[in-house]
């Protein structure tokens, strides 16, 4: 099939390569955001499917949204036969939505009706979902509501961030996009209206959203960690200041028992020995591996203890 690939961040990435290489799909073009200054210097860098596209030689469409007139009559141009997504990261209007023959084909990173919106892997990790996945479905103007032309199940492992659990979706999710175009080229797929059970949302994250609550216990302070590595980032104060917090896991028995506490530590409390630094929560401490004070680099939270000189009583948060 004629393909406009629409897609933005490096997730995207492995669905745009697979495409490239199959025998059975053309990809004429790609749309994604535009460039966008960042780093120190501020210079205008592509994203991630423009550099892929780039390499590719393919077109690379960047309008400021799909409503952009100029795209529209691009896209016509095009005549693409389907237009799949990847996180593209904008709204597709109805009368664009109609000008591929087959529609626009979306990959969604969850099991729909569960985790509609932008950040359904960090939400499946913060909720304590054992088991997500990834979605293809045909684009409508609702958030994440079309019908569901096929799915793919994965694990999340215990010690899943979202980065990690996202990585895997991104490459086997690419396999279920290229088989649900096959699919639709075949006409041996059927589109599915999606159940109205068990619908969930997950919103956008922000910074402040990834802040660390010790007040919670162990269980939902080390998901809600997990959920947002690498992106927001959790983080967490030390007086006046913001401390990222990198790795972090339960403390077990043995390393709670090697600090030699007298009782257990309030919630943010701090105590660390040898080797292990423990942050207190509603219930059993958390192991923090690594952490970044303002102006350094990721660095072990045991050589920060020890460099801060922390008395004792120091908390987080």
């Amino acid at each position: 099939m004629r393909l406009v690939f629409a897609g933005t961040p490096e997730v995207a990435v492995p669905s745009l390569q697979a495409l490239i290489d199959s025998e059975s799909h053309d990809v004429v073009a790609v749309v994604t955001r535009p460039d966008a200054r960042t780093g120190r210097g501020r210079g205008l860098s592509r994203s991630p499917v423009a550099a892929a596209a780039d390499a590719a030689g393919i077109e690379v469409l960047t309008p400021p949204n799909a409503r952009d007139p100029e795209f529209a009559d691009r896209l016509r141009q095009l005549a693409p036969d389907a237009a799949p997504v990847v996180a593209y990261g904008h709204l597709v209007p109805r009368p664009v939505l109609d000008i591929p023959t087959h529609g626009w084909i979306n990959l969604h990173f969850s099991l729909l009706p569960a985790w509609r919106g932008a950040a359904p892997v960090n939400a499946a990790i913060a909720a304590g979902d054992e088991i997500t996945g990834a979605t293809t479905f045909r684009l409508e103007e609702g958030m994440d509501t079309g019908p569901v032309l096929g799915t793919m199940t994965e694990t999340i492992r215990p010690h899943d961030t979202a980065g990690d659990l996202l990585d895997r979706l991104a490459t086997a999710g690419a396999g279920l996009l290229e088989a649900t175009l096959d699919g639709i080229e075949a006409g041996t797929l059927r589109a599915e209206p999606q159940s109205q059970d068990g619908v969930s949302y997950a919103g956008k994250l922000t910074v402040e959203d990834a802040r660390v609550k010790w007040t919670d216990p162990a269980q939902a302070v080390d998901r809600h960690i997990r959920s947002v590595t690498p992106a927001p980032g959790a983080w967490t104060t030390f007086g006046d200041n913001r401390v990222k917090i990198g790795t972090a896991r339960i403390a077990d028995n043995s390393e709670v028992e090697a600090v030699g506490l007298d009782e257990p530590l309030a919630p943010g409390q701090l105590s660390w020995g040898k080797r292990v630094f423990l942050v207190g929560t509603a219930s059993t401490p958390i192991v923090v591996e690594k952490l970044q004070p303002p102006g350094k680099k990721m660095m072990n939270a045991l050589d920060w203890a020890r460099g801060a000189r922390l008395v004792e009583g120091a908390v987080f948060g």
